[in-house]
Order: structure tokens, then C-alpha cells, then sequence
């Protein structure tokens, strides 16, 4: 799969791509991602990427002309991508759903925002969709844009070592995980829930999914109404809240 970043950082981004299963997998092939400096494709001394607002206003806003430049230079030369996401603040919620859909394409760039914002008309007629990873700021896209990355690399085949863990990750059920516990058996007086030194499959299997379905219906209980429950799973669902009562 192919990744192209515009960013005016790329060393920002192109050093968090070195390390962990994105920099393994793009050693190793499985992805093929590229960092374009924005200021390469401006056309004045000063690589100027963004100016005053029309109207007035705090701020300032990336210009059209570098990015219309730095996508169709992508195309000229590594094909036409199948999305070209924008990275902002009121783009559609970033979900494992978005990058299970983003996995099947072949190739995808990311435009990282910046300043007050990206001027209309990238929004409008050159990114195919805006995405957001939460209802907060941060100071530019660079950060969502690594999150994108990471989150749909772990879905292409092969990229994670055993790809049974990518299946049982929160939000790939449609519930958040169940908690996890290692050694030692008890510390500090701690100790780990008995079932799971039980040797009990079955039983253990039971305690995680229900746990999971605690933990879902206490921390992200809209979750629950999109998720995929069994008659088991609901009846689970109905104890646990008579258990609050």
C-alpha cells in the first residue's frame, strides 16, 4: 500500500516513521510511504505556504496553489490516489471503521493542515474527505496524520506479526478490550482475577467478554448500541447493569 504526507514538517514526521511496526513495515515493503515537503512546491523566493485571511481575522491560512501542486505532482509521478484526506478539526471522526475502509485502497494521501486552517477550496475540490481524531486541537495535522498511518498499517496483511491480536484489538469487535493481566500473580498485595489462572477456557473466555462488555457499557456505552451482541451478550449486557443498581 502507498501513503503520501504533504506536510511543511517533514522531518517532524518522517522521524516518528523510523521506529515501531510502521518502520518495520516500510523496511520490509508492506508499505510504501512518502514525506513531500510543502515548501517544494511553492513558486516564490520566500516558499511561501500561507497568508492573511479573506475578510479579516486572527491568523493565518495555508494558500491553495502549494497543495493543488504537491497532489498533482504525487499523481504525476506514484499514480492517482484512491482518497485524498484532509487532516482537520471538523473533518468525520477517525474510527477503526475509517481505517479498515482505508486498508483496501491501494493508495492515499494525507494533506496536513496548519495555522487557522486550509484555504475552502482544497476542502472543496482537491481532498476527497477531511478527517478528525477527536474533538480537540492540536497544532498542526502531523500528529493526526501518523495516527491514520498507524492505524491503517496494522490492518494490512502482514504488517503485524500475529494477525489474530489485530482482530481481537478494542473497536475491531465494536466493543472496547477486555483488561489484561501478566506476572507476577499478585503484587503488592494485588492479585489477578482468579478465573485466569483457572486453566477454565471456557470460563476465561466468558470473564473476557463480559469484561468487555463492562467496560464498554461504562466507559463508551453508544458503543454497545452499534456492536454486534449475541442473545448471550445482551442477557451479560442486562446483569451487569442490574449489578449498578
Amino acid at each position: 500500500m502507498k501513503f503520501d504526507i504533504v506536510t511543511i514538517f517533514p522531518r517532524m514526521v518522517e522521524a516518528s516513521l523510523e521506529e515501531g511496526i510502521v518502520g518495520r513495515a516500510i523496511q520490509r515493503g508492506l508499505l510504501d510511504l512518502k514525506v513531500h515537503d510543502l515548501r517544494d512546491h511553492t513558486a516564490d523566493r520566500h516558499r511561501t505556504v500561507d497568508d492573511v485571511p479573506f475578510g479579516g481575522g486572527a491568523g493565518m491560512v495555508m494558500k491553495p496553489e502549494p497543495l493543488f501542486r504537491a497532489v498533482q505532482a504525487i499523481r504525476d509521478r506514484r499514480g492517482a490516489p484512491g482518497a485524498v484526506i484532509l487532516t482537520s478539526p471538523d473533518g468525520a471522526l477517525f474510527t477503526h471503521w475509517q481505517a479498515e475502509r482505508l486498508s483496501g485502497l491501494d493508495h492515499v494521501v494525507v494533506l496536513c493542515g496548519r495555522y487557522e486552517g486550509v484555504d475552502g477550496r482544497v476542502r472543496d475540490h482537491l481532498a476527497t474527505e477531511a478527517l478528525s481524531i477527536g474533538d480537540f486541537v492540536v497544532s498542526g495535522g502531523e500528529l493526526p496524520a501518523l495516527v491514520i498511518v498507524d492505524a491503517v498499517a496494522r490492518l494490512i496483511p502482514g504488517v503485524v506479526g500475529d494477525e489474530s491480536n489485530v482482530a481481537a484489538d478494542s473497536f475491531a469487535s465494536g466493543l472496547l478490550d477486555f483488561p489484561q493481566y501478566t506476572r507476577p500473580a499478585e503484587f503488592e498485595g494485588l492479585g489477578v482475577p482468579p478465573v485466569l489462572l483457572s486453566g477454565h477456557h471456557a470460563e476465561i473466555r466468558r470473564w473476557r467478554r463480559r469484561e468487555a462488555l463492562r467496560r464498554t457499557l461504562d466507559q463508551r456505552p453508544g458503543l454497545l448500541e452499534r456492536a454486534e451482541l449475541s442473545s448471550e451478550d445482551r442477557a451479560m449486557v442486562e446483569e451487569i447493569r442490574k449489578s449498578k443498581k
